[in-house]
């Protein structure tokens, strides 16, 4: 074999070589994602499949080449290693770094964020929109008292445990999951402190929050909180039916309701506080943080009544007795009658 050969060989090899590390060096380490806003949101539900995931990377049209993404993803064995969760991609991920982090289960949490709910049917509602529990699930886990009878509550108390909030957690979330997030959130909001606070006024956690979700729903001003639950607590204190219309609304199951009438208060179910004394069965919403605070926190004073005032602030004139809440109350009533407000 002549020189010339030979230079002409080892050149064509080293050719052929720099070709193919070029061209690995494109598939590992050159750019090949395109968001439109920086980042996009891949979620991969659970038993997905390498094909369904390339269709979600195609149908958002979030690579610029799919043959090099597959080339890498065999590569690195990717499709026999596909896991759940929600993923963030940038603009101008490589495909070395868009697999490693599919392939490494390196999802991002996401803020889930829930409030202004009365049922569990709301909470399971409101919340599979956001992780990848359906609401289906989540109705099926909170109405089956066996999932969390061992931790103290019951199908009617057991949406005390969710207090709405913001709270960081991860798309692949289940029902029980979701559930067991919350309960360690309520254990920790719970501390030794407010407890023991609670048990001031002969009320466990669960009570408060029964009392707090009456407040919430009936209260538009958090200054006011504490004054209405000094209220409600001093009829709990001398065994006067705590007489709240949000309890009315909740035993009816008709929120749109803004005004209690005679024949409203007439509906037979353990919610009704105008004919049983004491708590209801279980709160009438998410009780929120203000709300428990307020009746820990409750101001102390010898009202027994309270009546919303006519300007229609959301404030409310407070009594001592009958016959002065009686007088608040008409002048509300005629100024209802006024705005022709009449259920």
């Amino acid at each position: 074999m002549s020189k010339v050969t030979l230079r002409n060989i080892i050149l064509l090899f080293v050719i052929v070589l720099a070709v193919a590390v070029w061209t690995l060096y494109r598939i590992f380490f050159f750019p090949n994602t395109k968001v439109q806003e920086g980042e996009f949101a891949l979620l991969i539900p659970e038993g997905s499949t390498f094909e369904q995931v390339c269709d979600s990377l195609d149908s958002n049209g979030t690579l610029i080449n799919m043959a090099s993404f597959k080339k890498m993803a065999n590569l690195r064995k990717y499709p026999g290693a596909i896991k759940p969760g929600r993923y963030i991609l940038e603009d101008g991920m490589s495909n070395y770094d868009l697999v490693l982090r599919l392939r490494g289960g390196m999802q991002s949490p996401l803020r889930l964020t829930f409030n202004n709910i009365r049922t569990i049917y709301e909470l399971a509602g409101k919340i599979a929109g956001q992780i990848e529990a359906d609401s289906a699930t989540i109705v099926d886990f909170l109405t089956d008292e066996s999932n969390y009878i061992n931790d103290g509550f019951n199908r009617n108390t057991v949406i005390s445990v969710f207090i709405p909030d913001t709270y960081e957690v991860y798309w692949t979330l289940s029902a029980e999951e979701f559930y067991k997030r919350m309960l360690k959130e309520y254990n920790k909001f719970w501390t030794a402190e407010r407890i023991k606070k609670a048990s001031t006024y002969n009320l466990t956690p669960v009570e408060v929050s029964i009392v707090a979700s009456i407040i919430d729903d009936e209260v538009a001003k958090n200054d006011e909180k504490a004054m209405i639950a000094g209220v409600y607590l001093n009829r709990l204190r001398i065994g006067m039916p705590l007489q709240a219309c949000p309890t009315i609304k909740y035993a009816l199951n008709d929120f749109t309701i803004s005004r209690v009438l005679t024949e409203h208060i007439q509906v037979e179910s353990p919610y009704n506080t105008y004919k049983y004394r004491g708590l209801p069965p279980g709160p009438v919403r998410c009780a929120t943080k203000s709300g428990i605070e307020a009746v820990l926190n409750a101001a102390r004073h010898d009202y027994l009544y309270f009546a919303a005032k006519a300007d229609f602030s959301g404030y409310h004139n407070f009594s001592t007795n009958l016959a002065q809440h009686n007088r608040y109350a008409a002048e509300y009533h005629n100024e209802l009658n006024k705005r022709k407000i009449y259920k």
